[in-house]
């Protein structure tokens, strides 16, 4: 069973599936298929988090998080004259991670050989693929900086001078010689499959891929905050990077074990808010379909994601025990601050010897007017660039399964370099240029994410593999689809087709840091009686379309039958699950 944010992601790995390979050679198949179909959601040049299960047993987390080059400190920055890390430009490129992260899988969990993995990528990067709406959307809006600041991008994207038309078919003949030539990287190294693929990665870090890059970087070009500076990311950060295998987190919760990544990454948003829910005892605060229920829901998600910004980050190792923050205890005492009105403060909680770390914030609206609120804030009606996300999920028969979250090197985050056919990402957007942050940039120190993929696991046996695209949101809406199926008792096609909300009432991760106090963003459908019942409680309501919030799927296996499910959304007409 295979589930993807983009058919054609799914269609290739349910390919793989089909032809004997296994659920880690499927969802490497569908990713390199992204960075083709999706590179206004992600490329080559970005990073992934990504949760893995061989044999139905306990996940761990595989960490395509690449770190702030060894040259990116606060001091530099200051000095180029910013007071945030910007939005958009190679400055704010952490050291890709996905690739590294997507060829570990492959290596060591695979069983096929790169040549028939890449073929699918490669394929639609040579002959092409249907133009989406919301891709086509994105280089209209990006038109005019490609062609007066960043002529590489206008030569990759908008080679007739014209902006693409929704299905019109695309093609991306550089990054599609990049593939052939770590194929033929793997094929002149000989020897086993393992080998050959370990050959290819060396070629990324150290070779032709990592020589492209720094010497593209190193380029002065126009940033977000309307300068032109150089990037600092070099070939010798590239070649350090490794990525990491962890034990996740998890909290019971309703007969499942909850599992994300840890507190680098804004998962234990959702374990944080599951306690705080856990902790009130009613099951009538937990629908969200009604406004009693959907207001407490966000107040519970405001505590956890104060907490966010207050506790989580890389720099925070050391500090405090961090599973504090999911403890009952804690839990109890977050959820005695829910009351019937909405908050309009910041109030992370209090750990013993730790100050909180309160973020500065830009006033205004975190979703801009016209905008709708999607959660997919790739370019917003106001002409500012931030970026999104796409999802895969993937179980065998053997219950393998992989949840990943690639995102970062959308083909607006930073100009192309035309001898990859791909741009650097701008994660290091989600640090602080303040040392006493949890998330302060800081040398080989990984900046906060916000990619956040899922398992539950029941009796000790992975059983399914679940996230969303969103940035901010993708616990948010996450939240809402376990509510629904755990304490609901939804199916989950249903539950990923309910009426969706988010809070805007945190800080924003993405430049340039604003926050809206008491916001929330609704779809239409949630109802009149659920909208003005929250404007009542004094909610900051903002009524998106019909189908318009998360692009939540999912994948299942029973663990005691071993039958396959699967879901994907609806929304944006793009997601797909299929299996057999």
């Amino acid at each position: 069973m295979s589930a993807s944010t983009h058919w054609l992601a799914t269609g290739a790995s349910q390919s793989v599936l089909e032809r004997g390979g296994n659920a880690f050679d499927a969802a490497v198949a569908a990713g390199f298929v992204l960075h083709v179909v999706e590179p206004h959601l992600n490329g080559p040049g970005g990073d992934m988090v990504l949760l893995l299960s061989e044999g139905a047993g306990l996940p761990e987390v595989l960490v395509g998080q690449g770190p702030a080059p060894r040259a990116a400190t606060i001091e530099h920055f200051r000095a180029e004259g910013l007071s945030e890390v910007p939005g958009s430009g190679a400055l704010a490129a952490a050291v890709p991670g996905s690739v590294e992260a997507w060829l570990e899988l492959l290596e060591v969990h695979g069983t096929w050989h790169l040549r028939e993995v890449l073929a699918y990528a490669i394929h639609y990067a040579e002959e092409g693929y249907p133009a989406g709406a919301q891709l086509c959307a994105v280089l209209k809006t990006m038109r005019p900086q490609f062609e007066a600041a960043w002529p590489t991008s206008a030569a990759q994207w908008l080679p007739s001078g014209a902006v693409p038309t929704p299905g019109q078919r695309l093609t991306n003949p550089a990054y599609a010689r990049t593939l052939r030539r770590l194929v033929e990287t793997a094929e002149a190294e000989g020897g086993t499959r393992t080998a050959q693929i370990a050959a290819v990665r060396r070629a990324w870090r150290t070779g032709f891929v990592a020589e492209a890059i720094e010497e593209f970087a190193r380029t002065p070009h126009l940033h977000s905050d309307g300068g032109s500076h150089p990037g600092v990311i070099t070939a010798a950060d590239l070649a350090s990077f490794r990525p990491d295998r962890e034990k996740p987190l998890s909290l019971p919760f309703r007969g499942v074990d909850v599992v994300k990544a840890g507190f680098w990454t804004q998962g234990p948003v959702l374990l944080q808010t599951l306690a705080i829910l856990d902790a009130l005892g009613d099951d009538l605060l937990l629908d969200p379909s009604t406004g009693r229920g959907a207001h407490t829901i966000l107040e519970a998600l405001k505590l956890a994601m104060a907490d966010r910004d207050a506790y989580y980050g890389d720099a925070a190792h050391g500090a405090f025990d961090p599973a504090v923050l999911i403890s009952r205890p804690y839990a109890s005492a977050r959820a005695a601050l829910i009351a019937q009105t909405a908050s309009k403060v910041q109030r992370p909680g209090h750990l013993p010897g730790v100050v909180p770390f309160v973020p500065p914030v830009h006033g205004g609206p975190a979703h801009a007017a016209g905008q709708g609120g999607v959660g997919e804030p790739t370019v917003g009606a106001d002409g500012v660039t931030r970026g999104d996300t796409c999802h895969v999920d993937v179980v065998d028969r053997f219950g393998n399964m992989v949840s990943a979250t690639p995102s970062g090197g959308w083909l607006q985050s930073s100009p192309t370099i035309p001898a990859l056919g791909f741009c650097l990402g701008t994660r290091l957007q989600m640090t602080w240029l303040d040392p006493a942050s949890p998330s302060a940039l800081a040398p080989e120190r990984r900046p906060r994410t916000t990619l956040s993929p899922t398992m539950l696991v029941r009796d000790g046996a992975a059983v399914a593999a679940l996230g969303t695209p969103g940035g901010d949101q993708q616990d948010q809406w996450q939240l809402l689809y376990l509510l629904r199926l755990l304490v609901g008792d939804y199916a989950p096609q249903q539950a990923i087709d309910a009426p969706a909300f988010h809070t805007t009432h945190a800080v924003s991760s993405f430049w340039p840091r604003v926050w809206d106090p008491a916001g929330v963003v609704v779809e239409r459908r949630l109802g009149t009686e659920v909208i003005e019942e929250l404007r009542r409680r004094g909610h900051d309501v903002t009524v998106s379309h019909d189908w318009s919030l998360g692009r939540l799927s999912t994948v299942t296996r029973d663990h005691l039958t071993g039958a396959l499910g699967g879901a994907a959304n609806a929304r944006g007409a793009q997601g797909y699950a299929v299996g057999r």
